[in-house]
């Protein structure tokens, strides 16, 4: 009897992470965009940020409280959603728009629906979302050394060009987080190094969002990258679809979700009214998860097919 193995229950499989350490890693790799932000729209940008973030965690701690559930703003969840709303906003909103962005985030879409892992769509963009439809005005309006501007989006799809590089480097009018491409794909890649995502659903949402506009935008490559490197593609896709919660978790599942993601987001753009896309593209394909785990979730070994 004593040669027996002793086997302990499930899960046999563990890691050293856990939920705050990740929301940790997400945060350090935001901070190449918020410090480009903050320091090309100036205090203001500052402001909105830390009005979000205190919005989201206040209204955690408050609404747990009233509730009588288990505190849990030390996981670091409500900061990651306050950030990544700041970060989708114009730099110069009204601060009260933000705040009541982030309560909406997180009583209406996170605690209603029963906390962190049950939410079922992203509840920084759903928050956006909201505040795009309640305060278009405001949450349309951008500017970039005092003056105000389109964003180069509404610049292509009214037909003009914007410098590519200027894209690339940030030097444009937009939300406070998505104007820097550089400043994004570092935080990208210290998310890929880290571990913390894969490149499935990024890639597989970049390429074919591309592949869309070069079809049924333009056939010109300047224009396909300025598409991809205008509005909130990059940050989308690396910082807002890849949410553990509300994005696939089988391979097959993410490659699909990414797929949809692109489709979306182009139709958007190219056929839409509006020049960006991305916010309603992730919270439709969002609801649309559950369909595409199901249909790509791989049989049991063993197991026979119907």
């Amino acid at each position: 009897m004593n040669k027996l193995l002793n086997v302990s229950s499930s899960p046999h499989v563990r890691s050293h992470e856990n939920t705050q350490s990740i929301m940790m890693d997400v945060m350090i790799a935001m901070l190449p965009a918020t410090a480009f932000g903050v320091f090309q729209f100036g205090l203001n940008a500052l402001l909105v940020l830390i009005v979000t973030v205190a919005a989201c965690v206040l209204s955690e701690y408050v609404f747990e409280k009233i509730t009588k559930r288990t505190n849990t703003i030390y996981d670091l969840s409500a900061v990651v959603t306050g950030m990544i709303l700041a970060l989708n906003m114009p730099a110069d909103i009204p601060l009260w728009i933000p705040a009541l962005g982030g309560i909406f985030a997180i009583v209406v879409v996170k605690q209603l629906y029963g906390g962190l892992g049950q939410n079922f769509m992203n509840p920084a963009l759903a928050a956006r979302c909201f505040l795009l439809i309640s305060f278009t005005g405001q949450m349309s309006t951008f500017t970039l050394d005092g003056w105000s501007g389109a964003t180069p989006l509404a610049v292509i799809k009214g037909g003009g060009t914007v410098d590519l590089a200027a894209m690339v480097i940030g030097k444009i009018p937009g939300t406070i987080g998505e104007v820097s491409v550089i400043a994004l794909l570092i935080g990208a890649a210290y998310l890929v190094v880290r571990k913390v995502i894969s490149l499935r659903i990024p890639v597989a949402y970049i390429l074919t969002t591309a592949v869309f506009v070069f079809i049924f935008g333009q056939q010109d490559l300047n224009y396909v990258l300025m598409q991809v490197c205008g509005g909130g593609l990059i940050f989308g896709a690396f910082f807002m679809a890849t949410d553990y919660v509300t994005s696939p978790i089988t391979p097959m599942g993410q490659i699909v979700f990414g797929i949809l993601l692109g489709l979306l987001t182009g139709l958007f753009r190219i056929f839409g009214g509006s020049a960006e896309g991305v916010s309603y593209a992730i919270i439709i394909s969002n609801l649309l998860v559950p369909l595409i785990e199901r249909a790509t979730m791989p049989k049991a070994f063993g197991k026979e097919g119907k």
